[in-house]
């Protein structure tokens, strides 16, 4: 059965209610949860862009919770950087820690004022820095000269077990590469047919590990408030690759989703007010092949929400059933 986990967006949310929601997340039955690694929110009325590595700390601490993190080592921050980080809650927090590592977005990569690479680069440089943190959570001392330069690192504390990385991917083209280094994948919900045809290529070519699905939803008690929700905070999210990759600044997201309508929205967001239409998509989202399954409430406030979801939809999906 897959678990349920919950999604802690640091682009909407204050690092000091999500650790509150984090917590109210454990007691409403999810069984896991997750977090995005940003320095910018996508829309200005998202508002906020608290430190993934700081709140990951706290929230560990505050929960007994297994946790995820979504990085892009290479450029914001330097893969030596990102091992220690990893290393060090892994061995405070053992077996409960993995991170995602994706080939990154310019929104928050462009404040180092480097060139933002193409992609075929940035997927190369992100091989690199996987090999690095490998070799140095294998206790390693490491130096590299590539698309990334690391001068004899060594990592003095180590972690035991150490934590699986996983791979980040849109595309079943990205999902068949991450099977030839990553300890499990994770992608965005999208169609069925789309989901279904990314689990394949992962699996086909080999790939281990669980398979993760993070869900983008607005539920509210009433129709027209999850629709306004969506709209509000997630219309500047359905922009496809290359655009979602390679704008760089908050204004620009905002320009460019000023004329997108809420229906829009709804293709890349689970919006309803019914909660049993959301444990339908989310069954489905299980049957497709995925083990673990973060829930994503796009509203800045997530406490209806896990109230709500902890008390009629998780003890039917815990049934596997929708109904």
């Amino acid at each position: 059965m897959a678990v349920y986990g919950f999604h802690a967006s640091h682009e909407q949310v204050p690092p000091g209610d999500l650790l509150e929601a984090v917590v109210r997340a454990e007691r409403a039955g999810f069984a896991a949860a997750m977090c995005s690694d940003h320095f910018a929110p996508w829309s200005e009325r998202q508002g906020e862009s608290g430190f993934a590595w700081a709140w990951l700390g706290a929230a560990l601490q505050a929960t007994r919770l297994p946790f995820g993190v979504v990085n892009a080592p290479g450029q914001r921050y330097h893969p030596a950087i990102v091992a220690q980080a990893i290393g060090t809650l892994g061995a405070m927090f053992p077996g409960r820690f993995w991170a995602a590592l994706g080939s990154g977005e310019a929104a928050n990569e462009h404040v180092t004022g480097e060139p933002w690479p193409r992609k075929d680069v940035r997927n190369a440089r992100l091989g690199e820095c996987v090999e690095v943190m490998r070799r140095l959570l294998d206790g390693q001392e490491v130096s590299h000269e590539g698309l990334v330069t690391v001068d004899r690192a060594r990592l003095w504390t180590l972690p035991e077990p150490v934590p699986p990385l996983l791979g980040a991917a849109v595309s079943e083209e990205t999902a068949r590469w991450c099977a030839s280094w990553a300890d499990g994948l994770i992608t965005v919900n999208a169609a069925p047919e789309v989901l279904r045809g990314m689990v394949a290529a992962y699996r086909d070519a080999g790939g281990r590990g669980p398979v993760c699905l993070q869900v983008h939803l607005s539920w509210a008690p009433e129709e027209a408030e999850a629709v306004r929700i969506a709209h509000e905070q997630w219309r500047t999210n359905v922009f496809a690759p290359p655009v979602c990759w390679d704008l760089a600044m908050v204004e620009q997201f905002d320009a460019a989703a000023e004329h997108v309508p809420p229906e829009r929205v709804a293709e890349v967001v689970n919006v309803s007010s019914d909660l049993t239409r959301h444990a339908e998509w989310l069954h489905e989202y299980a049957g497709l092949g995925f083990d673990q399954i973060y829930l994503h409430h796009v509203g800045r406030d997530q406490r209806d929400f896990l109230e709500a979801f902890g008390a009629e939809v998780l003890p039917r999906l815990a049934e596997g059933t929708a109904r």
